[in-house]
């Protein structure tokens, strides 16, 4: 009908009635019409990730499942602007986009938005923080924590360079390998569990991309390997201080 197909699936914990659909169809229409027919571009947007109570079933965060899928695109938002441009981007994109929005942000994060139409490019990081002696990659609500933790570590003399990447497919590997080439050194940090985590896709093409730069072992502080809790939330939580902790023994590896 000319119309752009935006679905809104409350919470990302319930995706998965949805897997079959999203994977086996969605993702394949394009490539299985010779391009004739794209769902409508398709958005699909959903809440995801920690909220400080929601406990088994309102706090995870499943983009490693879709990241896994070829045909597909994830964005990740860190803030409002971003949210607007970047879901602007992604509806008028003919390949289906999973566009999780981190729960964190919708109480917490206060932002100057611009009224009027604007898109940010897909597929392409951004450097929000400069720095010379480690990089540190993340998305969504996770680069707040990022941020406090590059603060804490330049009081002891440590040069952070922050990487918000935006899109997790297709990710950009030309800014993160450029960073690297250029600090040594990597962290990466998401709330999902750590194996299988999309990190992990992350360390290993940049240990193939940056083997003779690197300096130091690939580091994850990501969630755990465990259902997400409720009352030890705190301890699942890739955490400032675990990440200043990887910080500084990346950094004195």
């Amino acid at each position: 009908m000319g119309n752009r197909a935006i679905a809104e699936i409350q919470f990302a914990d319930y995706i998965f009635p949805a897997f079959d659909q999203i994977v086996n169809e969605a993702a394949k229409f394009r490539y299985r019409s010779g391009n004739e027919f794209n769902c409508g571009g398709l958005t699909i947007r959903s809440p995801y990730g920690a909220v400080g109570h929601g406990g088994h079933y309102h706090s995870q965060s499943p983009e490693a499942f879709f990241c896994h899928v070829p045909g597909l695109k994830v964005v990740i938002p860190r803030s409002p602007r971003e949210a607007k441009g970047l879901l602007l981007a992604s509806i008028r994109d003919p390949n289906p986009v999973i566009f999780f929005e981190p729960k964190w942000l919708y109480r917490l994060s206060v932002e100057e938005v611009p009224e009027g139409d604007y898109m940010l490019p897909l597929s392409q990081a951004e450097v929000i923080r400069k720095g010379s002696d480690i990089t540190l990659i993340g998305w969504g609500a996770q680069l707040a924590v990022l941020e406090q933790a590059c603060e804490d570590a330049s009081k002891d003399g440590i040069s952070c360079e922050l990487i918000d990447l935006r899109t997790l497919i297709p990710w950009d590997k030309e800014t993160v390998e450029a960073s690297v080439s250029k600090t040594g050194k990597l962290l990466i940090s998401h709330e999902a569990p750590i194996t299988g985590g999309f990190g992990a896709e992350i360390a290993a093409s940049i240990a193939e991309r940056c083997f003779q730069r690197l300096e130091a072992p690939v580091a994850r502080v990501c969630g755990l390997d465990t259902p997400f809790p409720l009352v030890y939330e705190p301890f699942y939580m890739p955490t400032k201080n675990k990440i200043l902790d990887a910080i500084k023994a990346t950094v004195n590896y």
